[in-house]
């Protein structure tokens, strides 16, 4: 299993390369998503990767996927590489671990978040004037309040080097449409609501999160990852306490650093230094051992 910042795979096309993912075609109805080491804060990737990053992401991602089986599809085929197909086998290394073949999705042009803690983006705008995306909120709440019942903030999809923009539900369904704009706050609400469930029974608050849905033969299918440690705000249970920020098992502990250097949040990012890199792959990899209760060998 190597450390992988980016992937050349000729026999197949790449469709896409993004912050942290390559995608190629495998045929008509197939993808191949790569997760790789390469680290974006602030929507900017970083110079060095955070090495085995993405083998947590896939993991994590594979684990709620399963869980929520129940709930919604999701578009995994294979995960094991050592059933893909025979031209994959000589990159089996870089692959083991990060990758899985899914079914070609058409993915919504927005991105459903869920906040169930006031942080983040929306505690700036909730200081700003008492609203989160269109949600007035009561007057008197605190930075890491708890939002119950939680809600629902989708987002525009930036295109890489830019950045997502918060919108309200009345513009989440201009863009998709009145019945999938509801049918994605109805299942994300429901997929977060027990992953908040599962993760307190672990030990974790989960503060935030962000899903990714598409259509597979007209059906709404749950895509990408899952509450990851890039996607989502863990806190640990111990020690919680609003009207400040949590300390995090995520990548906020990097926002944080990058948040005290001088930069504009553009490329080209600040080289971030090896105890930020450690220190990021150790919370990461804990995410993964208190949320699924095992060990990655890495």
């Amino acid at each position: 299993m190597q450390v992988v910042t980016s992937t050349n795979i000729p026999e197949y096309r790449l469709i896409s390369q993004g912050k942290v993912r390559d995608i190629y075609e495998i045929d008509a109805d197939t993808l191949m998503l790569v997760t790789t080491d390469r680290m974006s804060a602030f929507d900017v990737i970083m110079s060095r990767p955070v090495p085995y990053k993405g083998v947590v992401l896939n993991s994590i991602t594979l684990f709620w996927m399963e869980k929520f089986r129940h709930i919604i599809p999701n578009h995994i085929l294979e995960s094991d590489v050592s059933r893909f197909p025979a031209p994959l086998a000589k990159y089996s290394d870089q692959l083991e671990g990060r990758t899985v073949l899914v079914k070609k999705a058409k993915p919504l042009a927005v991105e459903c978040i869920v906040r169930g803690y006031l942080a983040g983006s929306g505690w700036a705008s909730y200081k700003k004037d008492g609203t989160v995306c269109g949600h007035r909120l009561p007057a008197g709440l605190k930075e890491s309040d708890k939002l119950d019942p939680p809600i629902f903030t989708p987002s525009t999809k930036a295109e890489l080097g830019s950045h997502d923009e918060n919108i309200s539900m009345a513009e989440a369904e201009k863009i998709l449409g009145a019945e999938t704009a509801r049918a994605v706050r109805d299942v994300s609400l429901a997929i977060y609501n027990e992953g908040r469930s599962w993760a307190a029974s672990r030990g974790i608050i989960l503060a935030d999160t962000k899903f990714e849905f598409g259509f597979v033969n007209g059906e709404l299918t749950l895509i990408d990852e899952v509450m990851t440690p890039d996607s989502s705000r863990f806190w640990p249970a111990q020690g919680y306490e609003p009207g400040k920020s949590q300390p995090s098992f995520d990548k906020q502990f990097l926002r944080d650093w990058l948040s005290e250097q001088p930069w504009d949040k553009t490329p080209p990012p600040p080289a971030v230094p090896d105890a930020v890199i450690e220190e990021t792959c150790r919370k990461y990899k804990e995410a993964y051992r208190l949320l699924t209760g095992r060990e990655l060998a890495i």
